[in-house]
């Protein structure tokens, strides 16, 4: 049952920093133009409900004890793992397809930089160009179709200042961010790991449990009848 009321608690708190997001950053981290509303503050808030849900599911199974409760609290669960499982699985399969639509299609979402209604989009892009000292996704050249002139946002600029974008070249960072971003993940690939590994262990825990609450439950109805 601790572990039910975690999640409802958990559900709670991701929901919370999703509809912050949404309130306070608008479409925040949005960098997809195929996909507008895959945003941090949408994806928190979905995660937030289906994990409140859930965990509000378990915790009425197991106060009641219901098998019903129980087992739809099983399926969910395994269905959530399946579901995980499944998507690593497809990622290292088409790792390279993956990498090749990602880039074109933030190509395109470039175009939607800094116009009314990407507000999500616009700070993403500065704040990832800044952070990881980067401009472009393969190239700074990629801006140059954007502005259909040879300059980039400010935020790619060494030195940040007011229209400094229009500068030179050689005042711009010259990474990819793409790259960057990828090589970055990488080198804390281990941190993701271990993350992964513990989520999937928790999500066996709570399978385990739900599995032999349920079993204990429709024996004892048994002994009863």
């Amino acid at each position: 049952m601790a572990r039910e009321f975690a999640n409802e608690l958990g559900g709670c708190g991701i929901l919370g920093v999703g509809i912050w997001l949404a309130v306070t950053q608008g479409n925040f981290a949005t960098l997809s133009s195929s996909f507008p509303s895959l945003s941090a503050a949408n994806l928190l808030i979905v995660t937030g409900t289906f994990v409140m849900i859930i965990g509000f599911v378990g915790c009425i199974g197991a106060i009641k004890e219901n098998k019903g409760l129980l087992l739809s609290f099983f399926i969910m669960l395994l269905i959530i793992f399946l579901l995980e499982l499944t998507i690593v699985i497809l990622f290292f399969v088409y790792t390279d397809k993956i990498d090749k639509y990602a880039q074109q299609d933030l190509k395109k979402g470039l175009h939607l930089y800094g116009t009314d209604g990407n507000i999500g989009l616009t700070n993403a892009w500065s704040i990832i160009q800044t952070d990881f000292r980067c401009c472009g996704v393969s190239n700074y050249t990629d801006w140059f179709e954007v502005y259909n002139t040879t300059r980039v946002p400010d935020s790619c600029c060494l030195e940040f200042s007011e229209n400094c974008g229009l500068h030179s070249p050689g005042t711009w960072w010259k990474a990819p961010c793409y790259e960057t971003v990828k090589i970055w993940l990488q080198e804390n690939l281990l941190a993701v790991g271990i993350f992964a590994l513990c989520t999937a262990l928790v999500q066996i825990l709570g399978l385990t449990f739900a599995m032999t609450m349920y079993c204990q439950v429709v024996k004892a109805d048994t002994y009863c009848a």
